[in-house]
């Protein structure tokens, strides 16, 4: 009887030493999984890490081939599509741009209606060019003005400093008139004039060689009729810019910064494109 009471405590003992083995293992092996889950994790992370870097290439590749396709895209559209004949100032087409087709013009910009004039061809979608005299930007307001037009996506042309006859002038009077009102419309606008028209349509051999140095292109007009007798109202202005005899394919039409063609600027694009007339962008004309 003694010795079976001896024996319980061993017993006991001993079983309670098996299971305190076991408890301290469970954590031990639970560390073991979660270390493994981690390494699997791991592993799964590399693999799409190298996935990313191995598709990086052909991302790149793509960006640069859609790049280089804009490029040759902005570089198609920049492709002139017309030219001004130096004989006569017509406009011409080049290639298959279409043949009936008219520039508009407006001189003596910005004195007084260039900027109304400018928000009416703004609104009927047609480009134009505002040739510029220097004697209208002397004011801050001027020149907020030929900033607004040229904003505006209007070409700007160079009409001379204070719209002198340039074969009454010497060649340094000549080159003031024309340099000078170059910098002073840079100033303003960020941007030199593309385009020259000589005051009263005369140029010089001076003048046409200082144009062309300057970089720009040399135009006179087809016809305009805002400056003679008979033609300062509105309405007769209208219908003789629709319906002049002179109106052909690539006419270059001139206009001036006036209260009557102001008026008559809407009904004039609007006549002109009822006959089927598209106009030129100064933009896609060659030499600029």
């Amino acid at each position: 009887m003694k010795k079976r009471n001896w024996l319980l405590p061993v017993c006991a003992a001993f079983l309670l030493g098996a299971c305190s083995d076991e408890t301290a293992q469970e954590p031990e092996d639970t560390a073991q999984e979660q270390s493994a889950q981690t390494d699997v994790e791991d592993d799964v992370a590399s693999e799409q890490s190298a996935s990313e870097q191995s598709d990086q290439p052909d991302i790149e590749e793509q960006e640069n081939a859609e790049e280089e396709l804009g490029e040759q895209d902005a570089e198609q559209s920049a492709e002139p599509r017309y030219r001004i004949n130096p004989q006569n100032s017509q406009v011409e087409p080049i290639g298959d741009a279409n043949e009936q087709a008219v520039l508009i013009t407006i001189d003596d910009a910005p004195d007084t209606y260039s900027l109304e004039m400018a928000k009416t061809l703004k609104e009927l979608d047609v480009p134009a060019i505002f040739f510029v005299n220097g004697h209208f930007l002397d004011t801050d307001e001027e020149q907020q003005t030929l900033s607004e037009i040229h904003d505006m996506g209007f070409a700007i042309g160079n009409h001379t400093n204070t719209h002198v006859n340039l074969k009454q002038s010497t060649e340094s009077v000549q080159q003031d008139e024309i340099v000078s009102l170059n910098e002073h419309v840079e100033a303003i606008t960020g941007e030199e004039p593309k385009f020259f028209r000589a005051p009263f349509g005369v140029n010089t051999e001076f003048s046409k060689a200082l144009a062309e140095e300057q970089g720009m292109v040399r135009m006179n007009w087809t016809y305009g009729y805002d400056f003679m007798e008979g033609y300062m109202e509105p309405e007769a202005l209208t219908e003789i810019m629709i319906n002049a005899p002179e109106l052909n394919n690539g006419g270059n039409l001139l206009m001036h910064d006036r209260e009557w063609t102001n008026e008559a600027l809407p009904q004039i694009i609007e006549g002109l494109r009822d006959k089927g007339y598209e106009f030129v962008d100064p933009d896609e004309i060659e030499g600029i």
